[in-house]
């Protein structure tokens, strides 16, 4: 009782539980009898004074629950009357397995775990030890009764025998005690589970002593292990060695101190505090009503035997408490004590739960709120065979039990449940997820090659650089436009690869950021051109390699082939690329679209390049460009001396397809933002092949090496003293047979 006190006060302290609500308390004494504890309920619920429930106390006080009774048959009896009303009562003490059933107890709850539990306890304990052939006797109440039939039901389902099973009359039956005890003394069990209260085992105990049973192992239910009535040293030949399911032991900071606070001078009315103060002292409280706290048990003799033997000496209030010898201030042993804490908080976490109605909505959490004190007992911790399927989950059919029992099932990927008890979960939209609770559709992760990140950031850098490095050739040729090495082999289509490079790689940026129609159309297209006027203009060039080989070789003398020959394969090049290109724009050109299948948390914003056909055909035409080129100047590589332009383009053209031939399987093999990342890394690296392969060596003799950049150099025989040095000219000296020819192709 001081325990509820005690933490109805904690929580009337605390701010963050009922921080606008006082919790209060009215206590009656069931004097451990069922009868008493029937009235009490009815008290709580009429009031005592009226004859219908008003749900209001003696003090006009809302009555919200109740805390007891202190036994599983007084709860059982209370639990009947209150559960008409649907009043919530919770237990500390009370483990009878009855009291799970919703059906007959619907507002009944507990802090201590149900027999069931202990029954499945004992039975392992049993086996543990081997034991087969055990007895069982029980107090005759429910307690008792159910907590053996449990131990029975269990025992029977691991092939366990019971020797014999016998009750302890709550009421003094010598005829029935003896029944009991003659069972213990005729059976060859030597194990025996005795499922009592430890005032109802007192009558027990002392016949036990009395036939001086002493070669048994009992087996003890929660309700009396503990017990100081039992643990005492007379008792310890006969009942020492027992063993069984304790309530865990606990502290409670702040009980002792308050336990000492009491004395019946605070409170004259507090009739408790004045009958624990008479007899804890054996004295009579002056001007007090309070009756003496006898109690009368029959010994096993028939006798009446006074266990208090009550003085009529005056209380002086001079008592201390620290005086005592008795388990009232002992806090060492605090068990069924801190189930008691557990179920007052118990019954204000649900108070405070059911006054989020005065919160503002947008506090509640979603929870179902009344205002205090206007609200149905009913709706205080429920009364139900499953609760609501919380956010995230759904019901699910419990096959051969009641609609009102179900499982609660996770709602799958994709599909979430927002309000609590849905029957079904919703898909989320195209463009969303379920989050990690499945109870809110969440916007997808949004994937493509952005220009902030690290990859996107580095291709931007490597297309601007080659771009620039692409200029400063330009730059160079323009310089020195005048040499030879720059005049030899059609200048103009020199400048128009640097251009044509200059789109490659600077188109690669077309495919970094966020995909968009005009984008998705653009970067092919330019891609597509770019190539086309680059290797187009490679072809020109080839070509006259070509003719200059096939003439070297039938030592004729060369006829130059005209320049305006080699712009008009370059312009029917592009002219044709361009018609093919416009068709694929204007008939099924490409268009961005969220690829949602990849991955389903991701929306992967990429290209649909549209028809296949005119993709391939597009860069098939590039395709058939590149092999020509590498096809007439692999023919022409072996043009001897100083004509070295015929393996440089070799060389970058080999570079060009051993790029593009390994991008297809990288590309086919990767997704989202680094697939665009593989086609721009090619789209790169062929540049920057053809680059270097055309370019770099002739700025290499340019820059670095000006005395080699002469007519007699680039277009006549290489004197004897430099025939080691391998130039890149572009002009044809070729001995054959003693012959020497020497030409310079048109500029």
């Amino acid at each position: 009782m001081k325990t509820m006190i005690h933490t109805i006060k904690e929580i009337n302290e605390r701010k963050d539980i009922l921080p606008n609500h006082t919790l209060g308390y009215q206590i009656f004494d069931t004097c451990f009898s069922v009868s008493k504890a029937m009235e009490t309920a009815l008290a709580f619920l009429t009031g005592q004074e009226e004859n219908k429930p008003n749900f209001r106390n003696s003090t006009g006080k809302y009555l919200v629950g109740i805390i007891g009774a202190g036994g599983s048959s007084l709860s059982v009896a209370a639990a009947r009357i209150l559960g008409l009303y649907y009043i919530p009562q919770v237990g500390y003490t009370s483990s009878c397995a009855v009291l799970s059933d919703t059906f007959q107890f619907p507002s009944f709850y507990r802090s201590t775990p149900s027999d069931k539990f202990q029954s499945e306890g004992m039975v392992s304990l049993i086996q543990h030890f081997g034991w087969v052939w055990v007895g069982t006797i029980a107090s005759d109440d429910d307690y008792g009764k159910y907590g053996v039939k449990s131990l029975r039901e269990r025992m029977e389902f691991v092939n366990l025998c019971v020797a014999f099973s016998e009750t302890i009359p709550k009421v003094y039956s010598n005829e029935k005690m003896q029944k009991a005890i003659k069972a213990i003394k005729s059976s060859t069990a030597k194990v025996i589970v005795l499922f009592s209260t430890d005032i109802d085992l007192g009558p027990f105990v002392l016949e036990v002593i009395h036939h001086n049973i002493t070669d048994r192992t009992w087996i003890a239910s929660e309700a009396w292990i503990t017990s100081a009535l039992i643990a005492k040293p007379e008792y310890f030949p006969y009942f020492g060695g027992t063993i069984g399911f304790a309530i865990p032991r606990s502290v409670i900071p702040g009980l002792k101190e308050f336990l000492y606070d009491v004395h019946p001078s605070k409170n004259p009315n507090d009739v408790l505090t004045i009958e624990f103060w008479q007899t804890a002292f054996n004295c009579t409280w002056p001007n007090s009503s309070v009756p003496y706290n006898v109690d009368h048990r029959v010994n096993m003799t028939g006798k009446e035997d006074r266990l208090y033997d009550m003085s009529d000496q005056l209380c002086t209030g001079e008592e201390k408490l620290e005086d005592l010898k008795n388990t009232y201030l002992d806090t060492s042993q605090l068990r069924i004590t801190n189930n008691v804490k557990q179920a007052v908080y118990l019954m204000a976490y649900a108070l405070d739960r059911l006054s989020t109605c005065d919160l503002l909505e947008e506090q509640r959490n979603d929870t179902a709120c009344s205002h205090i004190p206007d609200f149905e007992p009913k709706e205080l911790p429920e009364s139900v065979c499953t609760k609501l399927c919380a956010p995230g989950t759904r019901r699910g059919i419990r096959q051969g039990q009641p609609v009102c029992c179900f499982n609660c099932i996770p709602c799958a990927d994709g599909y979430v449940s927002e309000k609590s008890g849905q029957r079904e979960c919703d898909p989320c939209g195209e463009d969303d997820w379920s989050n990690a609770e499945k109870s809110k559709c969440v916007p997808k992760l949004v994937e493509f090659l952005a220009y902030g990140e690290a990859l996107g950031f580095t291709l931007v850098i490597l297309s601007i650089f080659g771009a620039l490095v692409v200029l400063a050739v330009t730059v160079v040729y323009v310089i020195h436009r005048h040499t030879p090495l720059v005049k030899a082999n059609d200048r103009e289509l020199s400048f128009l690869i640097q251009m044509s490079l200059v789109i490659t790689v600077l188109s690669s940026l077309l495919f970094i950021g966020k995909p968009c129609n005009w984008s998705c159309m653009a970067r092919q297209i330019t891609l597509a051109l770019g190539f086309c006027l680059c290797l187009s203009s490679i072809l020109g060039k080839t070509i006259s390699l070509f003719f200059a080989y096939r003439i070297s070789v039938s030592k004729t003398r060369l006829i130059s082939m005209h320049p305006i020959f080699r712009k008009l394969i370059v312009l029917v090049c592009v002219v044709g690329e361009i018609g093919v290109c416009a068709a694929y724009l204007v008939l099924e050109p490409p268009r961005m679209f969220k690829n949602i299948e990849i991955q389903n948390v991701k929306i992967i914003f990429e290209c649909n390049e549209g028809s296949v056909e005119f993709l391939c055909s597009i860069f098939g035409f590039d395709v058939l460009l590149a092999l020509l080129c590498f096809l007439t100047t692999f023919v022409a590589r072996q043009l001897p001396d100083n004509y070295y332009e015929g393996k440089c383009i070799t060389f970058g053209m080999l570079v060009f397809f051993i790029v593009w031939i390994s991008f297809v399987p990288a590309y086919l093999s990767t997704k989202g933002k680094f697939k665009v990342a593989v086609e721009i890394f090619a789209i790169l690296a062929s540049s920057y092949g053809l680059l270097g392969c055309l370019f770099l060596p002739k700025c290499f003799i340019i820059l670095l090496r000006p005395k080699r950049n002469t007519d007699e150099t680039v277009g006549g025989r290489v004197p004897t003293v430099d025939r080691s040095i391998q130039l890149t000219s572009a002009s044809v000296s070729s001995e054959l047979n003693s012959t020497t020819v020497s030409t310079v192709l048109d500029e």
